[in-house]
């Protein structure tokens, strides 16, 4: 291996290491974020337990998932990838709700 050869494989790793850190940040921003929105959901359950309201309420589920895909868009991310997350991100909240009553 030449010198050359050896900087480049070094600098391709400190590159490589750089971006794995940075994805290790995000990722923790991702689940801190959904921490948040499961904390938002969680106190929307015990506002819609007071009031006697359903679990399910399908217009604000669909308003949720137009505003994913929105910005799927907006960020040049696959619509049904994002779509898809959310649609888990409501199951899991609507079945916490459930079993919360």
């Amino acid at each position: 291996m030449t010198r050359e050869t050896e900087n480049t494989a070094t600098m391709d790793e400190t590159d490589l290491d750089a971006l794995r850190e940075e994805i290790q940040e995000i990722d923790q921003d991702i689940v801190e974020l959904i921490a948040r929105r499961t904390y938002v959901a969680d106190t929307i359950a015990q506002v819609k337990a007071e009031e006697n309201l359903p679990t399910t309420d399908e217009q604000q589920e669909e308003r949720v998932m137009e505003r994913a895909g929105e910005n799927a868009d907006r960020f040049d991310v696959d619509a049904n990838l994002v779509k898809a997350i959310f649609r888990l991100l409501i199951e899991l909240n609507k079945v916490e709700q459930r079993e919360n009553r």
